[in-house]
């Protein structure tokens, strides 16, 4: 089976599918939409790719392109422990406090705000579709003196010198990933790091009227099904129009999510699963 990821080579994503996904055909792509396209055009079996990091929230493209794009089925989450290191080329490794530009995704250099203000404060930031490109862009231009801030795997896939080593500005840093697929891939995963199952649903609201949101969660609350996460989506089709992304904490059954999920569609909502899967927790230093 191949597995399709947010690339290029050395990215968090790649740290997280080497160990989720030993022995696995891995492809890497340059954006996170190419990567769900590969599965829909049969390239892979599967696409992983962030969705969200426990300091800076939701990756919007992710949500954004799996909601009004492709056709996908979450099959499984894999959270993963994240490090940002400061890295410059080899030949820039004596004056690298000289640096006159810094690379990276645009979240990184967020989660490293209080180290770039305390040290490198006026230097401009350059953003890029990943902390690997960063790193990549610094080893192919030695010439420019600039830094990358990525992980240890990226320091050494490009040959860079890390100079400064866990510079987020808090220690829990995690991201989650999903695991895609356009169809039920009959794919026993692994049992270490099992943490438990979750549903995730998309639920279009009928009309904008006061308690609509509150009927919503009724629905769950009187359940008692907890929901772990709720966060609302532009429709893309006017300002004030939102749907709302649901995670569910439990495994979908065969009572109680369908039915809260009949007493939303009899409210008028539409609802979508995403997916029903299991979760896991790694560890990838």
């Amino acid at each position: 089976m191949k597995v399709g990821y947010l690339g290029p080579k050395a990215t968090f994503t790649e740290l997280a599918v080497n160990q989720f996904f030993s022995g696995f055909n891995l492809k890497p792509y340059q954006t996170i939409p190419e990567c769900m396209d590969a599965v829909v055009d049969q390239e892979v079996d599967f696409a992983v790719v962030p969705v969200e990091n426990a300091l800076e929230g939701s990756v919007n493209i992710t949500l954004d392109y799996l909601t009004h794009v492709v056709n996908l089925s979450i099959i499984a989450e894999i959270t993963a422990p994240i490090r940002q290191h400061f890295m410059v080329h080899p030949e820039n490794k004596e004056s690298w406090k000289d640096i006159s530009k810094i690379h990276s995704h645009s979240h990184a250099l967020a989660q490293c705000h209080k180290f770039l203000h305390r040290h490198f404060k006026g230097i401009p930031y350059e953003t890029t579709n990943s902390t690997a490109a960063a790193a990549l862009h610094v080893k192919s231009h030695p010439e420019q003196k600039t830094a990358a801030i990525a992980n240890e795997l990226a320091a050494k896939e490009y040959g860079l010198a890390i100079v400064e080593r866990d510079i987020h500005d808090f220690d829990f840093n995690h991201t989650r990933f999903l695991v895609l697929s356009d169809k039920n891939k009959d794919f026993m995963f692994k049992e270490d790091g099992f943490k438990g199952y979750k549903t995730t649903v998309m639920v279009t609201l009928p009309a904008d009227h006061a308690g609509a949101l509150h009927q919503v969660l009724s629905a769950f609350a009187w359940r008692k099904i907890n929901l772990s996460k709720i966060e609302s989506r532009p429709m893309k089709t006017g300002i004030g129009n939102y749907f709302f992304i649901i995670d569910i904490d439990m495994k979908l059954d065969d009572v109680l999510i369908p039915a809260a999920i009949l007493e939303l569609e009899a409210l008028g909502c539409h609802v979508k699963v995403l997916g029903s899967y299991s979760s896991f927790i790694i560890d990838i230093d």
